[in-house]
């Protein structure tokens, strides 16, 4: 019981941090590569 309601919250979890992260994505490629040579992450 416990493990499937983990299960539930991890997918939730999953969909809502890339339903999050979708956004931010397209505004750091927007901006373009000075902010990516500066944090040094691809």
């Amino acid at each position: 019981m416990l493990k499937a309601i983990a299960d539930v919250l991890r997918s939730i979890g999953g969909a809502i941090a890339t339903v999050v992260t979708l956004p931010f994505r397209a505004i750091a490629r927007l901006f373009g590569g000075a902010s990516d040579s500066a944090h040094g992450r691809h």
